[in-house]
């Protein structure tokens, strides 16, 4: 089992790298970890240039010697190269799994809607860096190689489904790379965002016509949540029942994803 490790937004330092080689050998020796030599370089803001960044996903993708793709981080970017990726994908590309999550939900949507492959929301290398002994990280190495659905996120209950970032969701809409989620469940989370932010976004999916026709809505972590000034006054679990009611949409409880170590596995459509 050969795993390629890209990075289309942040990169990564060497570090790292070797942190999730050591938990893998120990978790599953059977897996060959393979790191592009892209996740290491820096430009600005990124793990090297627009273009770099796709050639290094690109080679990978098309590589039929590899049978996953796991994105190394999260990080604004990945939309940056969807243009440039999306038509170049061949037949390796479309065996293969990915998986990812917060601003990798661009390159997971897009995958999603062109039918190529098999993406999941779920953890990345970056989980390999935490203090709690490597859970998340195992649980991303598990799916990836085995299929394990010990991993999967629990309240997923055989309708199809799909896990975003709320600010990556919203800004898809309206673009040929968000998928059609007609009789989806849809799961969402957030990091880092104040809550009125948080229901400006909610009102954004409530009223997109391209969601039309949703199972339900489910409402993974909302970690980090910054100081609204004056205090914001409602709850989160009041803010989603609301706009799930305005979408017409039923709201279905919460869900384990999101930024923190409890970030379960949601493949994209039936798992």
């Amino acid at each position: 089992m050969r795993i390629g490790i890209v990075a289309p937004a942040k990169g990564i330092d060497e570090a790292l790298a070797s942190r999730a080689l050591g938990l893998a050998a120990v978790a599953m020796p059977s897996v060959d970890l393979v790191f592009h030599p892209q996740c290491f370089l820096a430009d600005g803001h990124f793990a090297g240039p627009d273009a770099a960044r796709a050639a290094a996903f690109l080679e990978i993708a098309n590589d039929p010697a590899f049978d996953a793709i796991w994105f190394a981080r999260g990080g604004y970017g990945s939309d940056r190269i969807l243009h440039t990726v999306m038509p170049l994908l061949g037949e390796a590309a479309r065996r293969k799994t990915y998986l990812g999550f917060s601003d990798m939900g661009f390159l997971l949507g897009a995958l999603y809607a062109a039918k190529i492959g098999r993406p999941a929301h779920g953890p990345m290398i970056l989980d390999a860096r935490r203090s709690d002994g490597g859970f998340a990280f195992a649980r991303g190495l598990r799916w990836l190689a085995t299929k394990d659905r010990a991993v999967l996120e629990p309240g997923l209950d055989g309708h199809p489904a799909a896990a975003f970032n709320l600010a990556i969701l919203t800004a898809l809409i309206g673009t040929p790379w968000l998928p059609d989620l007609t009789d989806h469940v849809l799961l969402i989370e957030e990091v880092s965002e104040p809550l009125y932010r948080i229901d400006r976004m909610l009102f954004t999916m409530a009223h997109a016509t391209q969601l039309k026709g949703l199972a339900g809505v489910r409402l993974g972590n909302v970690t980090d949540i910054q100081a609204n000034e004056p205090p914001w006054g409602e709850s989160l679990e009041t803010m989603i029942v609301r706009w799930c009611g305005e979408m017409g949409v039923r709201y279905l409880g919460r869900a384990e994803i999101g930024h923190g170590a409890g970030n379960h596995v949601v493949p994209f459509g039936l798992a």
